[in-house]
């Protein structure tokens, strides 16, 4: 094994108590997206004792430097999310979140706190690496348009340029003890769509008066899924759900108009753009064709999410290095988002996940569930594998 990755285990293990607090502080205190002001505030507070001076960016963001020798010579980016979600927590734990109808139930906390103490293990070793670390603070990766994409804007990729930028994210799915790569297109773009169908309304038994707008959407909803059996390409993954339709009408009364709500996945820019057009042209067809009026919107979401593949096999490796190829898996495609997706889309980037299921524990729960917990062994695990990838990539 790399000498390096004992002396990071070691380091990892010995702050693993204050790790575990810092993570606990953080879960039984979440809020929500863009109103992060007491979490930045704790934050802030840690990377000032450990000697760095934080900046401000996108209101509750933070930024920081560590910077070794020759600090121009290579840049990496670290980033963690900071936001919780709007769900009551159904966990009984002593951290359980003391903001009621908050929880930090997708893992923030977790990557809150495994950066914070990363950044402890990359200072000690400042002396001997090449380069700068700069470490990201993130607001508002769960709520539109997605804190990534406001920082950005903001300047957090310039001055100076990242050579390449790294999240770590929790899976539930992979037990505790283990880490999953994939070199790739690997998460899913978003889309939000909304759908009003504008029929005329009447009595349910006599339909020949009336300009059904129930017949109709269900007429688009089933056509509409031609779009991704035969418009996308098989080689490119999409998905179109649609997850409610409301029609208030009764068993006996047709509704004058009916709205729908749905989802747009997919994995391919140029695509994605095809077929939101695509989409509103068929459904303003097919209504208009039956005589009813489709408003149509697409409200934009994350792009998808790629791992750039010299930078993922690199990362890969340096992480059978330092926990053994037993506890390195691949991972399959992913149809949920994340706004990562938009350094994705500006740099090299690498999104690896962080097993935190055990089964014996009944630690099982998915993310954004309110009985979503992790065992803590992760933290074990989480900052001194990001210090590991780090490090090797400075030179060490």
């Amino acid at each position: 094994m790399h000498s390096l990755a004992e002396k990071i285990k070691e380091f990892t293990q010995s702050n693993l108590a204050q790790t575990i607090e810092i993570r606990r502080h953080l879960h039984a205190h979440p809020e929500l997206s863009f109103e992060e002001y007491e979490t930045a505030k704790y934050v802030r507070a840690k990377l000032l004792e450990l000697g760095l001076e934080p900046q401000s960016i996108a209101n509750t963001g933070l930024v920081a430097y560590i910077k070794g020798k020759n600090p121009e010579k290579k840049v990496v980016a670290l980033r963690a999310d900071m936001d919780a979600l709007p769900i009551i927590e159904q966990n009984n734990v002593e951290y359980k979140s003391k903001n009621v109808g908050v929880m930090h139930a997708c893992g923030h906390d977790v990557h809150t706190s495994s950066l914070l103490a990363c950044a402890k293990i990359l200072i000690a070793f400042k002396d001997q690496f090449e380069g700068t670390v700069k470490l990201i603070f993130q607001p508002g990766e769960e709520k539109l348009p997605g804190g990534a994409s406001i920082m950005i804007k903001e300047g957090v990729l310039k001055n100076p340029i990242p050579n390449n930028i790294v999240g770590q994210h929790v899976m539930p799915f992979i037990e505790v003890g283990k880490v999953g790569f994939r070199s790739g297109m690997y998460m899913a773009s978003s889309d939000e769509l909304f759908m009003t169908v504008k029929g005329k309304g009447g009595h349910g038994a006599m339909p020949e008066y009336n300009v059904d707008p129930i017949t109709i959407v269900s007429t688009i909803i089933v056509a509409m899924q031609q779009i991704v059996s035969r418009c996308a390409s098989p080689k490119i993954p999409t998905v179109l759900s649609f997850g409610k339709i409301l029609g208030e009408g009764a068993t006996n009364v047709i509704p004058n108009e009916v709205k729908v709500e749905g989802t747009f996945r997919t994995m391919d820019e140029d695509w994605r753009k095809e077929a939101h057009k695509k989409m509103k042209k068929m459904a303003e067809g097919i209504a208009d064709s039956m005589g009813a009026e489709c408003f149509f919107e697409v409200r934009n979401g994350y792009p998808f999410l790629k791992n750039e593949p010299k930078l993922a096999e690199e990362l890969k490796s340096y992480a059978v290095e330092y926990m053994g190829a037993e506890n390195v898996i691949d991972l399959d495609l992913w149809m949920a988002s994340e706004d990562f997706s938009y350094y994705s889309q500006e740099i090299d980037a690498n999104f690896y996940r962080l097993g935190t299921r055990n089964e014996a524990k009944g630690i099982t729960s998915g993310i954004h569930t309110p009985t979503f917990d992790v065992d803590e062994h992760c933290l074990e695990i989480g900052p001194g594998l990001m210090a590991y990838l780090t490090l090797r990539q400075l030179g060490l």
